[in-house]
């Protein structure tokens, strides 16, 4: 019954042991991420281009033609940008570029 009045009231219950973990996590060196737009200082300018215009939701062949470069170079780039930031695929690539500010809602990608 408390825990369902605390949340009533708008405030959050945690578990003791969320709490430790957390609190662990937090001064066992644990991995946190970078502040936003500073993970995207391993990319090239071009690299970055490429993932503004991916996280726009372009294909290959638009991409290839706003940065007037080949599909196969697009490609690359978009690979580059995957293995640099740890991304698995092209959906967590348009997502990192929301998260990073690179991409913007109701901003237009060119």
């Amino acid at each position: 019954m408390h825990a369902v009045r605390v949340v009533a009231a708008g405030d959050s219950l945690l578990a003791p042991s969320v709490t430790r973990s957390l609190i662990a996590a937090f001064t066992c060196g644990a991995a946190v991420p970078p502040p936003r737009g500073e993970r995207l200082d391993v990319l090239t300018t071009r690299e970055r281009e490429t993932m503004r215009l991916l996280g726009a939701g372009l294909p290959n062949a638009e991409i290839a033609t706003t940065l007037v470069v080949s599909e196969h170079t697009v490609k690359t780039h978009v690979s580059n940008v995957l293995t640099k930031l740890g991304l698995r695929d092209r959906v967590q690539g348009v997502i990192a570029a929301y998260e990073t500010g690179l991409v913007v809602p109701g901003r237009p990608a060119n």
